[in-house]
């Protein structure tokens, strides 16, 4: 996870705005905590927080790269998925690579297929590219939204940033919540309307969209929607399918120069995740995977069971680490951290959240950082995969 922050302005020398950058971008620490990186051109300026996953020295961004006469610059939060097949197709086009990050082969696919870069790309993202001759900026995020993005139109320009707290610290920008932010956050909260930024003039780029902002202005374009489609696999050819998406899915995130780990609560999603993982490891003698569970304190003494947990996770957690193997870490947050962990979280979204739900995973989140870089976890699959008790209701009369 990385932070990507910047300012596009055509009536301002962004020269001289590299310390207004350099504080948006400092917003971003808790994305980006391994390196920090400010670029400015006379028209735009891009920042960046790094956490460093894939290619620590090849990898640093902002990024340009030069094609014939024209430069483009990048800064860019997410992960590819396809890096290779897309390398090896631009290897044969003639390009050359000087690393192997993903970063280097995004910013070469723009370079090549300019805004239909969007329709070969398998990942998440949240990408912005400012090309030097046109003196425009291009901005892409993933299908599903994974990586956040939110911008802001001013009078002569642009900004824009994945988190909204780094576009507050522009000192121009004002915190100002209007009704229809409110009506956000008191009709929706924790949730909100896609393309909805709560605060005044701020709005998200939606998932699977693309925009570009020039002189001529904004113009912004959908380029991937979910389809309906009539099912019409049998029950055996549909779980053979599932299981290949699901592996590969699992198997392409486990590139890392750093090291890697899965959350484990003993559920479906995270023990599927985890399974998968841990026999990669294994296959591709990387030794045993390391998992992680959390448990609130007393709940060994207080647990009752409910629709949402009819039963506690120890026993599933213990069954997957003896069948896969894994050094698990179980780690216990206090009553004491879950309230205090309260304020924090709500500072991390920029919004009002879940309150106990995200105090707990901003700590446990902080426990695996002490040793590992990269978590895979089973969060929100329960939509996919039947995690809900009313998938499993009979039906309402």
């Amino acid at each position: 996870m990385c932070g990507i922050t910047g300012w596009v302005d055509y009536r301002k020398n962004m020269d001289h705005e590299r310390e207004t950058m350099a504080k948006m971008a400092e917003t971003l620490s808790k994305r980006g905590p391994d390196d920090t990186n400010v670029w400015t051109s006379v028209h735009a300026a891009l920042g960046h927080k790094r956490l460093v996953v894939v290619d620590p020295e090849g990898g640093k961004q902002p990024m340009t790269r030069t094609q014939e006469d024209n430069r483009y610059t990048i800064c860019y939060n997410g992960e590819l998925y396809n890096t290779e097949d897309l390398r090896k197709a631009l290897l044969l086009k003639g390009y050359s690579f000087n690393g192997h990050s993903d970063t280097e082969v995004l910013l070469t696919s723009f370079m090549e297929w300019k805004e239909n870069c969007l329709e070969h790309l398998n990942g998440i993202f949240a990408f912005a590219v400012w090309d030097h001759e046109q003196e425009q900026l291009f901005i892409g995020r993933d299908r599903l939204g994974v990586k956040p993005l939110f911008f802001l139109e001013t009078a002569s320009g642009l900004m824009f940033a994945s988190e909204q707290k780094a576009l507050l610290a522009h000192p121009e920008v004002k915190a100002e919540v209007d009704r229809e932010g409110l009506c956000e956050v008191f009709g929706l909260g924790p949730s909100r309307s896609p393309g909805a930024g709560i605060f005044k003039n701020m709005k998200e780029l939606r998932p699977g969209h693309g925009m570009t902002f020039s002189k001529s202005g904004l113009k912004v374009w959908r380029y991937w929607n979910v389809k309906s489609e009539k099912h019409s696999d049998t029950l055996d050819e549909t779980a053979e399918k599932v299981r290949e998406l699901f592996t590969d899915a699992v198997t392409r995130q486990l590139v890392s120069d750093v090291p890697l780990c899965t959350f484990l609560s003993g559920g479906l999603d995270s023990s599927a995740i985890t399974a998968i993982a841990a026999e990669h490891y294994k296959a591709e003698g990387k030794g045993s995977l390391h998992t992680y569970s959390i448990d609130y304190e007393g709940n060994d003494q207080y647990f009752k069971e409910n629709e949402f947990q009819p039963n506690a996770d120890a026993f599933w957690i213990n069954k997957m680490t003896e069948t896969f193997g894994t050094v698990h870490h179980n780690s216990i947050i206090s009553q004491e951290d879950l309230a205090g962990y309260l304020t924090e979280a709500v500072h991390v979204r920029d919004l009002p959240g879940m309150a106990d739900i995200d105090s707990s995973l901003l700590w446990f989140c902080r426990e695996i950082k002490q040793d590992f870089t990269v978590g895979l976890s089973g969060e929100c699959a329960d939509e996919i995969f039947g995690g809900y008790p009313w998938f499993h209701r009979g039906r309402l009369e």
